[in-house]
């Protein structure tokens, strides 16, 4: 049974008709205490609610409504309805409680999507599982680890995957974020559909549209030839939206309304298309306070973490560094065609005291440079150890991060910032003491979304 709670006759009588030619069972309310008294004698499996009633449209009823539902039974799946103006609003329903908010006018295929994914998640039992269970039931060999923390996002994944619920993916650099994006979308009902990766720290603001949306040609200066964008690669299948935090404002407005929506338009084109994606995002940074700075939009943050999923740091689970060690020998071993490799069981215990900021990407590095390096095939604390000190490469009073820590990518960007920072946001003396020109610097500043001040110079 799906509750619509909303004073406009004509929206009832239309949300009515859809859902029961779905063949969902549906019932229609006006008013507040008529939901209410709804509520006391039957238990609806989602709640369509609009946030403005008879009395005006400042949202204020519709709130304090839903604050009576979630009091009633938190339980319940809400779904917020309302208009482009009052999205100010519908963020500050999520916050208490609401579950999503669908834009007037709305797409009957999102609204329905909507409904069916926070009802598969009803639908959903939460079982412990051992890891035997999870492999018999899905596609995770690929992922290692039996830390109970990693078992519990392992059953979440199981439990998500088959649902178009959108995933947000939390973590330190190198805990395996892309791994476990690619583990939703093989789970799911689209694995057979493209699996499609996009890094937006790595796209300019001026790219942005074309990387995304694509292109005809002559749209700009540049466009020699029509480009066929990410969302339109990625339809029907899943699109994985990696480092998502670093995104500026004005993308993060067009990515916001393509999310919503489902619908945008090719640069140079007037033609309107719809696109059909799951949308994974991956970060690792503080989404939560960034959008309390309002250098994050809350109401994107509500689109894309209907299920959050917090990775833990390599350090959190030294359990499983013999698991990975392990793992990565094997792989190694045909690789570099060296059958006879193996860890010293004090090797391995050695690894596990390590800090190991980098997490995953710097053990794995760790462990195949020092194979590639060392003659030996029995590998002990030394032939580790050895690698480590090389890893901090001096240069006057200057220290680099240990190879695997950074990418080349986020050391450029950091030394940018510091620049930046340093000499006040002028672009001429950042540029000079970088060993850049002003247009290589600004090209930089571009790529990674930095802001400056064209007027600080």
């Amino acid at each position: 049974m799906i509750l619509i709670i909303d004073d406009d006759v004509a929206v009832r009588t239309s949300l009515l008709l859809l859902l029961r030619q779905e063949g969902h069972e549906a019932a229609g309310v006006r008013l507040p205490d008529e939901a209410m008294a709804f509520l006391e004698k039957t238990r609806p499996s989602l709640i369509l609610l609009d946030l403005n009633f008879s009395l005006g449209t400042s949202g204020q009823e519709g709130m304090e409504l839903l604050q009576r539902i979630r009091r009633h039974d938190a339980s319940i799946p809400v779904i917020l309805i309302t208009g482009w103006g009052s999205i100010a609003l519908a963020v500050q329903g999520m916050k208490l409680g609401a579950n999503d908010f669908i834009t007037k006018p709305w797409s009957n295929d999102n609204m329905l999507q909507s409904i069916r994914t926070l009802l598969d998640l009803q639908d959903k039992k939460t079982k412990p599982l051992s890891r035997r269970q999870l492999d018999e039931t899905y596609q995770f060999h690929h992922i290692l680890g039996d830390d109970p923390a990693m078992l519990r996002i392992l059953e979440t994944i199981g439990r998500v995957a088959d649902t178009d619920a959108p995933v947000l993916i939390m973590g330190e650099s190198g805990t395996g974020k892309e791994l476990i994006a690619e583990a939703i979308h093989q789970n799911s009902r689209r694995h057979n559909k493209p699996f499609i990766k996009v890094n937006l720290g790595g796209i300019s603001t001026t790219l942005f549209e074309s990387e995304m949306f694509g292109h005809m040609r002559g749209a700009f200066t540049d466009a020699r030839f029509d480009r066929v964008g990410r969302f339109e690669l990625a339809n029907k299948g899943t699109i994985f939206l990696d480092e998502i935090g670093d995104l500026d404002a004005g993308s993060q407005v067009k990515l916001l309304r393509v999310l919503q929506d489902k619908t945008y338009e090719v640069l140079g084109s007037s033609r309107t298309k719809t696109t059909d994606v799951r949308v994974i995002c991956a970060t690792n940074k503080p989404l939560g306070e960034m959008a309390a700075l309002g250098t994050f939009r809350e109401d994107l943050l509500y689109r894309i973490n209907l299920i959050t999923i917090q990775l833990p740091s390599l350090r959190e689970r030294p359990k499983d560094i013999p698991l990975l060690v392990n793992g990565f020998i094997r792989n190694l071993r045909e690789i570099y065609n060296r059958p006879g490799l193996s860890v010293t069981k004090a090797a391995i215990k050695w690894l596990q005291q390590l800090p190991l900021p980098g997490n995953i990407r710097q053990l794995k590095n760790l462990v195949e440079r020092t194979i590639l390096v060392s003659k030996n095939d029995v590998l002990d604390v030394d032939d580790f150890s050895r690698q480590l000190e090389l890893s901090p490469v001096k240069k006057g009073s200057l220290q680099l991060p240990g190879v695997g820590l950074v990418t080349l990518e986020e050391l450029e960007v950091e030394m940018i910032r510091k620049a930046m920072q340093f000499h006040q946001h002028r672009i001429a003396k950042a540029a000079v003491s970088l060993g850049l020109t002003r247009s290589a610097l600004y090209r930089r500043l571009e790529k990674y979304n930095i802001p400056y001040d064209e007027t600080a110079d």
